[in-house]
């Protein structure tokens, strides 16, 4: 597995449309403090124009979006590239990536939700690794939250221990000035689903290489010529996989089927557990809970799950490293993850 170089302060940080950008005020200003919480911690940053612009859910083209990402890749002052935002359309840009110049140009790739076609595809493509967590929007709350100055120590290089946090934001909630941080509402209770053979009140500890993203972006991804996880997987069974997956909109029949077509793919061969985070919008059709959604797939794995864990769509959210060994423990509705980057 290839890491990075660790971000320094003589090097930049690059941000990009890569799915959707930015097209009015209230993100214009959110964007503009971000851009100055990092350069007051002695940060110089280098946006694409793409970055403010948005036209039907596109930042740009396909092939803009690309060739802005591939200019932040070979430029040698970046260290991180960021996606300014989540949205719906990445996987357009895939095929116009220079995959020999990502190779060659390894760099920290940031981002969740819809950048998970990018992040994933990298880890799984190129032995390179990614990290799945904040976008580059987040960083312009007025107070940044614990878990976003955790996201810049990893980048830094510091494999710090993440535990979880007393309380998530359970909802959306329209931006009037840009500034605003999370909405914290709902407490943290992280749920063991233990393999048959194990006691329900037990505590789950794992320990493989991590992989995963937002569940609805993987499934644009499976049996496309941008799928190599079987080969990944197969790769690195010694280590086992350890998945970490969230949604977005999908709903019970969705996660059902979805869950169902990664397995018959062969993505869960050599997978010792699963986390899963806090589901976005979940519609319970046929009365099926998220839990029952996810065992109804996953039980005869016979190996652990851990649900509603600090990943994703509800924040505060983990920073996932792609790639990266990594130890999981989970007790009591709380729990802690630790990375080895080898």
């Amino acid at each position: 597995m290839i890491y990075p170089a660790n971000l320094e302060k003589s090097f930049s940080l690059g941000v990009t449309g890569t799915s959707s950008g930015f097209d009015n005020e209230v993100d214009y200003r959110r964007l503009d403090n971000a851009i100055k919480h990092f350069e007051d911690l002695g940060y110089s940053l280098i946006t694409t124009p793409n970055v403010r612009t948005c036209y039907k859910g596109r930042s740009s083209m396909k092939n803009i979006r690309a060739k802005e990402f591939m200019k932040l890749i070979e430029d040698p002052k970046v260290r991180v590239i960021f996606a300014a935002s989540g949205g719906d359309f990445l996987v357009e840009m895939l095929p116009y990536l220079d995959y020999k110049s990502l190779k060659d140009n390894p760099k920290w790739i940031q981002g969740f939700s819809d950048t998970t076609g990018l992040t994933f595809t990298i880890t799984t493509n190129l032995d390179i690794a990614t990290i799945y967590s904040y976008n580059f929007s987040s960083f312009g709350m007025e107070h940044w939250h614990k878990s976003l100055s955790d996201n810049i120590l990893i980048l830094e290089g510091n494999d710090i221990v993440q535990k979880s946090f007393d309380l998530h934001q359970d909802g959306y909630y329209k931006r009037i000035t840009g500034l605003e941080g999370f909405v914290l509402e709902k407490e943290v209770e992280w749920k063991n689903i233990h393999p048959t053979k194990s006691k329900k009140d037990d505590e789950i500890q794992l320990r493989g290489r991590a992989l995963g993203g937002c569940l609805d972006c993987l499934l644009n991804i499976v049996g496309t010529r941008f799928d190599k996880t079987v080969d990944f997987v197969e790769k690195y069974a010694d280590d086992g996989v350890l998945w970490f997956l969230e949604s977005y909109d999908l709903g019970s029949a969705a996660m059902v089927r979805g869950l169902w077509q990664l397995k018959e793919a062969g993505w869960f061969k050599n997978a010792v557990g699963f986390v899963f985070g806090r589901p976005a919008m979940y519609d319970m059709a046929y009365d099926i809970s998220y839990e029952e959604a996810i065992c109804s797939v996953l039980d005869e794995l016979d190996i652990p799950i851990i649900m509603d864990a600090d990943i994703g769509h509800k924040p505060p959210q983990f920073t996932m490293i792609n790639g990266a060994i990594w130890t999981i423990k989970s007790y009591n509705g709380k729990g802690t993850i630790t990375f080895e980057r080898r």
